[in-house]
């Protein structure tokens, strides 16, 4: 069975900087998508970053674009979000998302393995 398992969510101060990890279990394949989502209480889930193909193209929605960089080390099977500048709107629940396939969209409809997740806290 796949498996998704994030680390590296904490408490940070405005400014400041995060790298989230995935450790990814049984994903055999680096031809697919993985991304990023988050969700902060109260709201609806929201895609942050993508990153696809055997090139390791990138997508990003527009809030976090030069701030964050995902990234994946595929010898080593893990799938990164460095997060740097954050801000109190970055706040939430980050999870970990991957498909056997290339999704089309940084959509979760395309993403059918998903992680527990990692909180991140930013305040003053």
């Amino acid at each position: 069975e796949v498996e998704l398992i994030e680390s590296g969510g904490g408490s940070v101060q405005v400014g400041g900087s995060l790298r989230l990890s995935c450790a990814i279990f049984r994903l055999t394949t680096t031809d697919n998508s993985m991304a990023w989502f988050r969700q902060a209480p109260g709201k609806e889930r929201e895609p942050v970053a993508m990153i696809y193909g055997l090139y390791s193209d990138t997508r990003y929605r527009t809030s976090v674009k030069g701030r964050f960089t995902i990234s994946r080390d595929a010898a080593k099977n893990m799938l990164y979000l460095q997060m740097n500048n954050l801000r109190p709107e970055d706040t939430g629940t980050y999870t970990c998302a991957g498909t056997w396939n290339r999704a089309p969209h940084l959509s979760s409809s395309w993403f059918d393995i998903w992680g527990r997740g990692t909180w991140v806290d930013v305040s003053y």
